[in-house]
């Protein structure tokens, strides 16, 4: 004879069970199948000068169709790439092109012609396909700029940094066979000036490794190569380091002290030879014969 209880729990546990079948069912019908998006999500970061710039983007690909004046009409606004409106953000206030932009992120709109580009950075970032849906009084900059060919064809849609100096570096845009690129400049000077007066020229103690480093954006920047010397000794004396004493050759060099150059650079020399550093070796033996040739030594 079945009992009560045996009814009673075998009607819980009937009904526990189908509650749980019941939530995995509804689990699994709310979960979305996940494929590859066509047009990929990229972020590329790069350094430039003191000031870093990032830029996200979506990346179509041409897959047997034509890129500029055909998926990209000419003389049409482009959300330069897919998907999401590309953006672009500047940690610091920079130049673009000769125009100044504040520190923050903007869109990146293009117009593409055959002969010429319109690139806009506007304060939108978020109207993605609607390319016409922003505001003009919202641009922060518009600039024209020239597109060039590409030696061989790119596939997928590209943003790559190119160019790059201590201050300065271009964004450079390449699809199928057309690239175009413009410029962006970081204000590093008044910055490492900066710094160099507080921590170097009104530092009573200064230590070797600022008396390098500013002597070293002196030779970089074409500064006075006297002042550059004289902290750089300073720094050699008490910390030689082989790449310190290497620049310290090679602003004698650039004073004509030919002798000195040699003295410098081939103490440069045995300290790479001591550290394994083969570059930093041949680095010195081609200063020293250039020394040596130079002032007839």
């Amino acid at each position: 004879m079945i009992t009560s209880t045996f009814l009673k729990s075998s009607s819980r546990t009937l009904g526990a069970t189908l509650l749980a079948s019941g939530l995995l069912l509804a689990s699994a019908a709310e979960a979305q199948i996940s494929t590859p998006q066509a047009s990929p999500k990229s972020t590329v970061q790069q350094r430039v000068g003191l000031t870093d710039v990032t830029i996200t983007y979506s990346r179509p690909s041409l897959k047997g169709r034509t890129a500029f004046g055909g998926l990209v009409p000419f003389s049409k606004r482009w959300r330069t790439g897919a998907n999401a409106t590309t953006a672009i953000k500047f940690s610091d206030d920079v130049t673009v092109e000769g125009k100044k932009i504040p520190a923050g992120e903007y869109g990146i709109y293009t117009i593409p012609n055959k002969t010429e580009w319109i690139v806009v950075l506007n304060k939108s970032t978020k109207m993605g396909a609607n390319v016409d849906g922003f505001k003009d009084d919202e641009d922060v900059a518009r600039f024209t700029i020239k597109p060039y060919k590409l030696a061989s064809k790119v596939e997928t849609f590209t943003i790559n940094f190119a160019d790059i100096t201590p201050a300065t570096a271009s964004v450079d845009m390449q699809w199928e066979l057309t690239g175009a690129k413009f410029k962006i400049t970081s204000d590093v000077d008044a910055k490492v000036m900066a710094q160099i007066e507080e921590k170097v020229t009104k530092n009573a103690s200064p230590s070797a490794n600022d008396l390098a480093a500013a002597a070293v954006y002196y030779y970089d920047s074409n500064k006075d190569a006297k002042q550059a010397l004289e902290w750089l000794q300073k720094a050699n004396a008490t910390d030689p380091k082989f790449w310190n004493v290497h620049t310290e050759a090679k602003l004698r060099m650039k004073l004509k002290d030919y002798k000195g150059t040699v003295t410098a650079a081939e103490q440069s020399r045995k300290l790479a030879l001591d550290a394994k550093n083969a570059d930093y070796v041949k680095m010195n033996d081609d200063l020293i014969l250039e020394a040596k040739k130079a002032g007839k030594l």
